[in-house]
């Protein structure tokens, strides 16, 4: 999945403004890279509540563009970000996530835990909690 977020960073990294006065230990170039890398792998881990993925990653990084460079910035991103996406979807989920951890119902028990049990594919709910994928899409039709 990196190879996503070394993309965003290779075709932005000549348009990052330096700090002159930055004191951090990391760089802006860094912080750039730290933040394509983290959109990436929560867009690989947490799909379903990860809504706009371009817009949180453009909100990261634009303070390290200038202004005029923001419109291209954003344009990369959504690129991207989309190839990545369309990546995700073609990818077999075989009762496992793309890292090879074992899928999770997306709902909590009673208790407060996470349910165990295997998720449909379509929604990501067990055959338990399906109904909670119905009220979603009734949430988001109004």
């Amino acid at each position: 999945m990196y190879r996503f977020s070394r993309a965003i960073y290779r075709e932005l990294a000549c348009e990052i403004t330096e700090d002159p006065h930055g004191f951090g230990a990391l760089t802006n170039h860094e912080r750039v890279l730290r933040a394509c890398e983290a959109a990436i792998e929560r867009l690989a881990t947490d799909r379903h509540y990860f809504a706009r993925p371009a817009r949180t990653l453009f909100c990261d990084i634009r303070p390290y563009f200038s202004i005029s460079a923001q419109p291209r910035v954003l344009h990369v991103i959504e690129r991207y970000l989309t190839c990545a996406d369309e990546f995700l979807k073609r990818q077999p989920q075989n009762g496992h996530d793309i890292y090879g951890n074992p899928l999770q119902c997306r709902a909590t028990t009673r208790k407060g835990t996470r349910c165990q049990r295997m998720p449909l594919p379509h929604h990501g709910y067990c055959p338990s909690h399906q109904h909670l994928a119905e009220t979603e899409l009734e949430a988001l039709a109004a």
